[in-house]
């Protein structure tokens, strides 16, 4: 397909009619509202919510505190982001957002009618060779944001009747998303929280968001960390890293769980890009779901893979993938006995 779940350009969107809007734009539009659940379903109340305002300002000291000697992601640099240092994500205390909007590209138990409230953050830390977003995460296009206009942000994707705040490549920014969330559930934001990340995150900041994130949204890129290294900046460690950060994940959140509508109240989806020369190792990584997760676990094989960026310079992934290859690894899966993955 021409487009990713991941993409997300200020263009304006086939689906329904909706615009995404980049950072700087009004954000006092008015939109559909989000349909209703059914009367006699409970009121839907997110974990930041029920967390309560001290806790969340204890939990944003400690991540901040981080940022002096960073290891919020699993590169641990060790850049010192509150005095303006950069590390491997480029990005000092100051953070920059590329677009927000409600995204219809992503999965159905996120978009539902009023489309997932997506904020996408510039700059990366896995930063992958073939990424078909790199002029957001390598390049870093976006403007400068503070925390009161990040929770303004996601205040106005409620209004609009988004179904959730989708916070997209947030692993290097997560004491900003809590401290913008803290803000804004003060301000009455009552949406649940997803946490869409490339996999390559510090499993002990991710046990600091328990209670916090509703809904994690993880790749699981690479079963081989010699691949890994090689295709993503040499992350050598990421297969151990996903896995023990997915493995938290399930913990803290379980299954996903939908509302009468079928939209995601909380629970966990895991996506894997199947790619050409099975460099992502979708046989190990299904066998690992069913045997680590359960075999109902949420699993969206995505079939989207293109070179983008610098990908035509290695060979071994500079095309698309063949129908074969495809088939292959939906057999794998059945193989492996999931019985919840989608394509």
């Amino acid at each position: 397909m021409a487009t990713t779940r991941r993409e997300f350009v200020c263009r304006s969107a086939v689906a329904a009619g909706t615009v995404l809007v980049p950072v700087g734009c009004c954000w006092k539009g008015s939109c559909a509202a989000q349909p209703a659940a059914k009367k006699n379903e409970p009121e839907f109340e997110p974990g930041y919510v029920k967390l309560g305002n001290a806790e969340l300002a204890k939990r944003e000291e400690a991540l901040w505190q981080i940022l002096e000697s960073c290891e919020i992601c699993a590169r641990g640099c060790g850049a010192n982001r509150l005095a303006g240092e950069t590390g491997v994500c480029s990005t000092p205390a100051k953070i920059k957002v590329h677009s927000a909007g409600p995204h219809y590209g992503e999965e159905r138990e996120l978009v539902g009618r009023g489309g997932s409230g997506t904020i996408f953050f510039s700059n990366c830390n896995l930063l992958c060779c073939f990424c078909q977003n790199w002029q957001i995460n390598h390049r870093g296009d976006g403007d400068r944001t503070t925390m009161p206009e990040l929770a303004d942000m996601m205040m106005a994707l409620q209004r609009r009747g988004c179904h959730n705040i989708n916070v997209v490549t947030p692993s290097h920014v997560v004491p900003h998303i809590v401290k913008a969330t803290r803000i804004a559930a003060n301000r009455g934001l009552r949406l649940p929280l997803v946490f869409n990340t490339g996999g390559y995150d510090n499993p002990e900041v991710i046990k600091m968001l328990d209670g916090i994130v509703d809904i994690y949204l993880p790749d699981f890129k690479y079963q081989d960390g010699k691949l890994a290294a090689h295709y993503s900046s040499d992350a050598s460690d990421y297969p151990e890293v996903a896995a023990a950060c997915i493995l938290e994940m399930h913990r803290q959140v379980g299954g996903l769980e939908t509302d009468s509508r079928g939209i995601a109240t909380s629970g966990l989806i895991i996506r894997h890009l199947v790619m050409p020369h099975n460099i992502a190792g979708t046989d190990r990584f299904v066998q690992w779901v069913a045997t680590e997760l359960g075999k109902d676990t949420y699993v969206n094989l995505m079939a989207q893979y293109r070179p983008e960026h610098r990908a035509l310079e290695y060979p071994t992934i500079n095309r698309r993938l063949t129908k074969d290859e495809w088939k292959q690894a939906v057999a794998w899966a059945e193989e492996a006995g999931l019985t919840n993955f989608h394509t």
